[in-house]
């Protein structure tokens, strides 16, 4: 993340209207719709910015793998280390350019689609290649798109359905709870900066954590006996938990493999047909423990968890 205000680069990790110490999370900006008269479904029309590490944007590449989109939405990958000018293509690996405009900051992309942007700069983003315009970069929209636009292209999953009509109400609840306590939660604890706030948002985290535990006793799966949007929304920050968000952002009080159902569901998850190839390790430490001078003034990087599985 981080701020353009001013068309001037702040590196904020917070929202810096806050007070109390709190992480604030900024809402997303552009939030356009894929599969609407503006944006319709059309092949090779669309292209995703995304970051191996960021939790966001994996569950939006976990979609389209498992909907069979890569055919028709293609993708750039940003470096793993977040530097002075936030996110970065082509300083690590000549695997994380920009193929579209050879860009050097995800922020060009965003003051290409809006010159006076002023906001915070993040991922993942769906670029319309025809109009050069951001569609979306609301994480959680993105997913809802993909599962139905592109249902009647040859090769897509159309009877693959991760928000089906029945389950909607439930799903929506589940969601609420895991964005706020777990999804976000890490964020709030590790950005915290006084002790009140973390404490809060650690308090918060666990409790959803222990819910979530709970409710795998009755069932393999968050809502319903099937995956649905609600796995694959909690998936990625479980599978970052104890590598990162454990001792990164102080969230110590369990690890993922001290909840024994999360743990196996996680294990479930991530043996998908498609999903392992979404998770990448080295990508995810390197970015957390290496971007947050804040966080790990050093940016070493552990050698842990030995064992996630």
């Amino acid at each position: 993340m981080g701020l353009l205000v001013d068309g001037k680069w702040a590196d904020k990790w917070y929202d810096t209207s806050s007070t109390d110490g709190a992480f604030k999370r900024e809402a997303s900006k552009f939030r356009g719709w894929l599969g609407s008269d503006e944006f319709p479904a059309e092949a090779n029309r669309y292209h995703l910015y995304v970051s191996l590490a960021c939790p966001w944007a994996h569950r939006v590449l976990i979609i389209r793998a498992l909907k069979n989109l890569e055919s028709l939405i293609d993708v750039s990958v940003v470096d793993s280390h977040m530097g002075q000018y936030g996110w970065t293509f082509g300083q690590e690996s000549s695997e994380h350019l920009d193929r579209l405009y050879q860009s050097d900051y995800m922020w060009q992309i965003y003051t290409r689609a809006k010159p006076d942007y002023t906001g915070r700069v993040t991922v993942p983003v769906l670029w319309d290649k025809k109009n050069e315009t951001i569609v979306n970069n609301e994480s959680a929209e993105l997913l809802r798109m993909l599962n139905t636009a592109f249902n009647t292209f040859d090769g897509v999953d159309a009877e693959l359905d991760w928000y089906p009509k029945p389950l909607r109400s439930e799903i929506d609840a589940v969601n609420d709870l895991v964005y706020s306590g777990i999804n976000n939660g890490v964020y709030r604890a590790g950005f915290a900066t006084t002790q009140a706030s973390y404490n809060s948002a650690v308090e918060e985290l666990f409790f959803a954590l222990d819910k979530m535990e709970k409710r795998l006793e009755s069932s393999d799966f968050l809502v319903g006996s099937q995956k649905t949007e609600a796995d694959w929304r909690l998936f990625t920050t479980l599978i970052r938990f104890d590598a990162v968000y454990h001792g990164h952002f102080k969230c110590n009080l369990k690890r993922l493999i001290d909840y024994p159902r999360l743990r196996d569901y996680t294990e479930r998850l991530y043996n998908t047909e498609k999903i392992s190839e979404t998770v990448n390790f080295s990508h995810i430490k390197s970015h957390y423990y290496g971007s947050h001078a804040t966080i790990n003034p050093t940016g070493i990087v552990p050698v842990g968890p030995a064992k996630l599985f």
